[in-house]
């Protein structure tokens, strides 16, 4: 079509590469071909038609040849053709040829097929020229009496779309409507009619429903639908009439559709903020999660629910429904449990807390007893976290917890033991009457742990936490017990030499060695496996990670064994069993010096494990009182420290959050009494029905005119220069997932110019979605041509091209004008999001693209380069903000953000102050950057050189 803004209601795919047909082939075919030929022909003309061309010549051929032809596919091309064929003389009258074709759509209305004459009416609903429509009255007003619901259905659309346009011919059509609404009986006509009442004479559609008020819950849930929408709007402009229909919404909440149920909670909750219409519609938004198997549907509806959550006055509503919630737990989708598990935990109170405990140790239960699912790990370190958090904000709870939580320990899910560990360490320094529980409980599960890194943990507990002579000798028996036979050394090569047999073997270590992982005992055959693989099967954990070379855990003992050396000396009198324990101790940490010289492991020991290790036996060998403050004291010193200060900042960040939602009046405030506010100035309930129109069409002009600094005009790129012989400039439109380019083509020379395309192409991970129809213009003319373009990943894309177009008249080439490139940036599509310091370091290892980028920049504060940065790349600094307060010359940041499109970005920033050069001396350092993509990382990176460049003015 020739002009961008026409409205087009039928889509036809064109072939780019077809050849266009002459008109006179095309007049040969619509006279004297066959049914199949005269088709084809109708479809080129209607091709031809919507690329800008006129045909005048074929009009009356058409109507002459084409029209009287009773053919079902002919008849449905024709509507299409009438459709989009010119109707009026140049100057704006009706052509006199529309008065045959007037009469045939006549006939078409009285015909006896009922799809003939309700796509007749269909057709009757996009026509703008009232000349024509006025004879066909009598006849539309006839079909809304025909016995089919099809033919009915769309009268009652043509009617209203007259009406609408022209009320003129019509002006009975709301009463006519209303008595037709009331002895209808088929759903889709009733709702169409009702339709046309709420926007034509809502009080007439009022009239009908209270008439039928108490029968709406048996209505068909198209119509309940309509008449919810009527509700929101009566009362959105009409508050008092609140009361008249509550009871409606409430009976609607009972409704079989799933859409129906969804609007009428959402009304309600517009209409009442009465605690029974609350909980009334989070309890069936509750139950249309649970029910509805899409998982997009049950994301939507859990917004909705953290929508009411954040009001201060529901928040205690829905804290009565926190069991209701859980419920969704059932769910498979990680993403519904995790808004699930957070909302759940928001909402709970000193009152349910006890409950939602039960309910979370039995779905952790439950996780190990399914199938490995790849989300089975994910939500059982979803569910430890939140029972962690739970523990923490209600002590009481902790003991219930912590048993069920240390079973994990011993879990190959290496992720989910971590977060249990990091539980375990807060609760033994926080807890004193836990401590024995504790301790108990890691004792018996310590011979079970599985990964190194736990291993190292639970060891560090247990020399940090074990007081009494019991406990001490107890983490000795489970060291001895764990590296077996000692040396190691001497065993290990007595092992190889085979002159230790396998029952001496067997002899030493614990019985259950003799029993499969299935429960079986097993026989071993002097033929069947060969002895390495046998012995690799029964090491002891801790020597297992010995002999694999993961000597870091080697120190970790080391520490450990002095720690509970020191405090056992302190305990127990007798010098014998002190010098005993010691001897022990240090007799391990010895052996396992001497394996690691040796060549038995995989990977020989580090010289830092070495000298740790050195270290601990030193402090044995002496036993200074400053020795045993350091490691008995101040270990403990830092980590309650750093348990103090994470607790602070999250009370800070809850105080936050509550300070946001409290709904805070000044004492200078204006009282606001909704009977003497204007219609115009109820501007506090925005028309959610509108809204969300606005948002589906992309359209977002109410926040640009709210903040001016992000008007139009700003994003306007120009595209080619004054003097070109076309001007061309583009507005960028960036929607989540396209963008829309608005191009101004201005024709600046004396001629017409035809063809006149935009040919456009991108770079990056764009999509041009379709080619923009060529145009003609007139001498000086101008015209807009639209562009979309899909974006499918977070990196910078370049929109490039020209305009090609013809002069009328001359016999040269196609004329050229190269466009100017347009950038779509980066930061359009990124947003703050925050992580874990875990799921921080996780990601940092896993991700393999990293751009390393050099600070180039005139700031001379590290405090205000940090800021700026975060400011040009729109990520969110993790680290907190007391670790990056005082002043010491240096600074190191972690940046997270995330990609709408769901991906993610890293960046650490380490910068330094060169004090040596002076007080005026630019920040210096590096900021690497880490993504799945190679694209992200780059863009990022080009971003930050950018902005720093911006910086130096």
């Amino acid at each position: 079509m020739t002009a961008a803004e026409n409205v087009c209601y039928t889509l036809i795919n064109v072939q780019s590469d077809s050849e266009p047909p002459s008109e006179v082939s095309l007049k040969a075919d619509l006279e004297k071909g066959e049914i199949k030929a005269k088709t084809e022909a109708l479809k080129k003309v209607i091709i031809m038609i919507l690329n800008g061309e006129k045909l005048p010549g074929l009009l009356m051929t058409i109507i002459r040849f084409v029209l009287p032809l009773q053919d079902h596919t002919i008849k449905k091309l024709l509507l299409v053709f009438w459709e989009i064929v010119p109707k009026t003389t140049p100057d704006g009258k009706l052509l006199q040829e529309m008065i045959l074709v007037c009469d045939a759509y006549r006939k078409d209305l009285q015909h006896p097929n009922e799809f003939i004459r309700g796509s007749t009416l269909r057709f009757l609903c996009k026509l703008k020229e009232s000349e024509l429509l006025e004879p066909l009255m009598p006849a539309i007003r006839a079909c809304l009496e025909h016995r089919h619901s099809y033919v009915r259905r769309n009268a009652v659309l043509a009617i209203y779309t007259i009406y609408r346009n022209f009320e003129n011919l019509i002006p009975d059509a709301p009463e006519l409507i209303h008595d037709f609404l009331v002895n209808e009986k088929d759903a889709s006509c009733k709702r169409n009619a009702f339709m046309m009442l709420i926007h034509a004479d809502q009080d007439r559609a009022l009239d009908y429903l209270s008439t039928c008020i108490d029968q709406v819950h048996t209505f068909g849930d198209i119509l309940q639908l309509v008449i919810v929408e009527l509700i929101y709007k009566v009362c959105h402009a009409n508050p008092s009439e609140r009361a008249r229909f509550i009871r409606c919404i409430f009976n609607l909440l009972q409704s079989s559709s799933p859409a129906v149920k969804y609007e009428a909670a959402g009304t309600l909750v517009t209409l009442s903020s009465a605690p029974t219409a609350i909980k009334a519609a989070a309890q069936c938004y509750i139950d249309l999660i649970i029910k509805e198997s899409d998982n997009n549907v049950k994301l939507i509806v859990l917004d909705r629910l953290i929508e009411l959550k954040d009001h201060p006055t529901h928040e205690r509503v829905l804290q009565d429904l926190v069991m209701d919630i859980l419920r969704v737990l059932s769910t498979p989708d990680l993403e519904v449990r995790k808004k699930t598990l957070q909302l759940a935990l928001d909402l709970v109170s000193s009152r349910n807390v006890e409950e939602l405990v039960i309910v979370l140790k039995k779905e952790v239960i439950k996780t190990n007893n399914v199938s490995e699912h790849e989300d089975t790990d994910k939500y059982r370190q979803l569910l430890v976290r939140t029972l962690h958090s739970c523990s923490v904000r209600f002590p009481d709870m902790a003991a219930n917890v912590i048993p069920v939580l240390m079973e994990f320990l011993s879990d190959t899910n290496e992720a989910a033991a971590a977060d249990v560990l990091e539980f375990v360490r807060e609760a033994i320094q926080r807890f004193d009457n836990l401590r024995p529980l504790i301790i108990e409980k890691m004792l018996e599960v310590f011979h079970a742990i599985k990964t190194v890194k736990i291993y190292r943990g639970a060891l560090w507990i247990l020399g940090e936490y074990c007081s009494t002579k019991e406990d001490i000798q107890s983490v000795m028996t489970e060291v001895r017990r764990s590296i077996g036979e000692i040396p190691i050394v001497d065993n290990e090569i007595k092992k190889e030499t085979g002159e230790l047999k396998p029952e001496d073997e067997v002899s030493a270590a614990p019985a259950q060695k003799l029993v499969t992982e299935m429960g079986t005992y097993v026989t071993q055959s002097a033929l069947s496996s060969s002895r390495p693989s046998k012995k690799e099967e029964d090491r002891p954990p801790l020597r297992g990670f010995l002999m694999d070379g993961d000597f870091y855990v080697a120190a970790s003992l080391a520490t450990t064994l002095t720690k509970v050396a020191l405090r056992y000396v302190l305990i127990v009198e007798d010098k014998k069993k002190q010098n005993s324990f010691v001897a022990e101790a240090m007799l391990i940490m010895v052996t396992v010096l001497h394996l690691g010289k040796s060549s038995l492991p995989k990977k020989p020991i580090t010289d830092d494990d070495v000298d740790r290790i050195s270290l601990c036996l030193k402090v044995l060998s002496e036993c200074s009182p400053l020795m045993n403050d350091i490691f008995n004291k101040e270990c403990r010193k830092s980590l309650s420290h750093m348990l103090a200060v994470r607790l602070e900042e999250e009370k800070l960040s809850q105080k936050k959050e509550s300070e946001k939602r409290n709904v805070t009046v000044q004492a200078d405030d204006p009282i606001s009494f909704m009977q003497l506010t204007a219609k115009n100035e109820m501007t506090s309930k925005e028309d959610q029905f509108q809204l969300s129109l606005l948002a589906a069409m992309g359209n977002t002009q109410r926040k640009e005119a709210a903040d001016p600094l992000a008007s139009k005009l700003n994003k306007v790129t120009q595209l080619t220069g004054f003097s070109d012989p076309v001007y061309a400039e583009a507005y960028v439109h960036v929607n989540q997932y396209d963008i829309v380019l608005d191009v101004l083509v201005v024709n600046q020379t004396s001629d017409t110019l035809q063809n006149c395309t935009l040919e456009l192409a991108t770079l990056g991970d764009l999509k041009l979605v379709e080619k923009p129809s060529p145009l003609t213009l007139a001498p000086h003319d101008f015209a807009n041509i639209k562009a979309n373009v899909k974006v499918a990943s977070t990196e910078n894309g370049i929109i490039f091209g020209n305009i090609v177009y013809d002069v009328s008249g001359a016999a040269s080439d196609r004329n050229c004008v190269v466009l100017s490139d347009i950038h779509i940036d980066i930061m359009d599509y990124i947003q703050p999001a925050s992580c874990t310091d875990a799921e921080f370091r996780q990601m940092w290892a896993e991700f393999e693209w990293e751009n390393k980028v050099t600070v180039n920049t005139n700031i001379v504060d590290l405090n205000e380069y940090l800021q700026h940065i975060l400011k040009s790349t729109n990520m969110k600094c993790l680290t907190p903000e007391k670790a990056l307060s005082g002043f010491c010359g240096f600074m190191a940041a972690n940046l997270y953000a995330r990609s709408i499109f769901g991906e993610d970005a890293l960046a650490n920033v380490s910068i330094e102050k060169p004090i040596h050069l002076g007080p005026e001396a630019p920040v210096t350092g590096h900021i690497r950057i880490r993504a799945k993509s190679q694209g992200m990382a780059l863009s990022l990176g080009d971003k930050i050189n950018l902005s720093q460049k911006k910086a130096n003015f």
